[in-house]
């Protein structure tokens, strides 16, 4: 079929790849010329594994192109999938459809026969009825659009198993022909025995928000429970691995730690309460304001918790944060809790360096006044505190023992209970987590303010450098 993808952002790019990947013939348009550049030349604007391959495969297969006209997008598609972002609105929880909306105007007024236009991006519901009132204004004489929404629910850092092999189609239809039309879009995948569910559109735009309040409440709740047992001497990881067991619960997205970021969470659930409240029910979704201020009140007690590893005052410290983006396999810094507290240390007077495999650039543009190193043991060097924010999977490969060489004293705050915390104790690290009670002999004592124990220089340091590094430095991709 003929398809256009309008939003060529981590959404669009993706899945307007993947679907001239199993046959399509496919228009990605974007205003964003230099990123329309990058990708006609298979040049990825964003870190995804596996997505340069699916680029590189649909571009060479003439199914793929892109370009930068509303227009040209009119006459080509058969089917336009809308995947602009929904950012929140300045100074409001809403969701900011401008840019839904401009794609309607810029679109509809051109369009030369008859289509369906299929939004994809995440929405307050009643967003579907809204545009169909605003496409009829705006179609030309003798052309029909209907409206449909299909949300994505896509992964970052597998979004291209997301959108070959999801674990679910939902589409909402007002009609038979619209819902026929997405099963020929979609035929590979239902071929494949991928469950497909029909439902009016209300239900589907609810569909992904209510998915997302979900998961960020279960994170929470777990969040919430580390903190109660931080007052109490339990161990989070042990709470959650009894309570995963109970096949009502389940173990996935009960790991405490730093909490949720990234484009989505954070604004969806703010966007479905203002939603919520707009049609009469907010408290029925009260629950997520305390969900959103659990998962802020991570940051702070993480900033805290260095600050008491620091010795009560993080002024002059040398600081080292594995992590920036907001999640591992992915270079999205977008609401990075990791960053949060790399941009608090250092206004608090710390000497913070940042490393992370992937998302150092955009950590750099986010925040010019962190020091952000590409190398993982010169953002170690002499460090007096390492802070394990984000879960790269190269970071548990590292060697507790050859980092302790290199840093200036082994502290380690591991916020997202991810590292083996007896192998780096065994190493010679102090190491505390959230919800996580340190044994009693190793405790730390409160570290005076004035300088520690000076950095010696060491063969040792330059020696183990490169093993170091070849643990934790996979290939790109990998």
């Amino acid at each position: 079929m003929r398809l256009t993808v309008i939003g060529t952002g981590y959404l669009g790019a993706v899945h307007a790849a993947c679907m001239a990947d199993i046959g399509h013939d496919v228009l990605g348009v974007d205003v964003d010329a230099e990123k329309i550049a990058a990708l006609a030349e298979g040049r990825p604007p964003f870190y995804e594994p596996g997505f340069d391959e699916v680029l590189t495969r649909a571009l060479a297969s003439g199914r793929l192109r892109f370009g930068t006209s509303l227009r040209e997008a009119a006459v080509h598609g058969e089917v336009h999938f809308v995947c602009v972002g929904t950012p929140q609105q300045a100074g409001s929880d809403a969701a900011d459809l401008r840019y839904v909306d401009a794609v309607v105007d810029g679109l509809v007024p051109h369009l030369a026969g008859s289509c369906l236009v299929v939004g994809k991006s995440t929405v307050p519901v009643g967003t579907t009825a809204r545009l169909t009132a605003r496409i009829a204004a705006l179609v030309p004489p003798g052309v029909r659009a209907d409206v449909a929404w299909n949300p994505e629910f896509l992964r970052e850092g597998f979004a291209v198993e997301d959108t070959l092999r999801p674990d679910r189609i939902v589409v909402g239809t007002t009609g038979q022909e619209a819902d026929g039309i997405l099963r020929r879009v979609y035929a590979p995948m239902l071929e494949a025995g991928v469950p497909y569910i029909a439902t009016d559109p209300s239900t589907a735009e609810l569909v992904k928000v209510a998915a997302n309040s979900f998961l960020a409440t279960k994170i929470s709740f777990i969040n919430a429970m580390a903190e109660v047992c931080d007052a109490a001497g339990g161990d989070v990881v042990t709470l959650a691995d009894a309570l995963g067991h109970d096949t009502r619960i389940g173990r996935r997205f009960l790991n405490a730690g730093l909490g949720f970021g990234g484009g989505c969470l954070p604004k969806d659930i703010r966007a479905f309460t203002a939603r919520a409240r707009e049609l009469g029910v907010g408290p029925a979704v009260a629950f997520l304001d305390q969900v959103d201020v659990i998962n802020e009140r991570q940051r702070t007690r993480t900033v805290a918790l260095a600050r008491r590893l620091a010795g009560g005052d993080l002024a002059g410290r040398r600081v080292t944060v594995l992590g920036a983006t907001f999640k591992p396999d992915s270079d999205d810094v977008r609401d990075s809790p990791a960053l949060a507290v790399a941009a608090s240390l250092h206004r608090e007077g710390a000497e913070v360096r940042v490393h992370d495999p992937e998302g150092i650039g955009n950590a750099r543009r986010a925040h010019p006044e962190l020091r952000c190193e590409e190398d993982l043991l010169t953002a170690c060097q002499g460090a007096e505190l390492v802070l394990h924010l984000t879960e790269w999977g190269q970071y548990r490969e590292l060697d507790p023992a050859k980092l302790a060489r290199v840093v200036r004293e082994p502290v380690l705050l591991d916020a997202r209970n991810a590292l083996a915390h007896e192998e780096w104790r065994a190493a010679g690290w102090t190491v505390e987590a959230l919800g996580r009670p340190a044994p009693p002999d190793r405790r730390p004592a409160a570290r005076p303010g004035a300088p520690l124990r000076a950095t010696i220089a060491s063969p040792a340091v330059d020696a183990d450098r490169a093993a170091t590094l070849s643990a934790a430095t996979p290939a790109r991709g990998a």
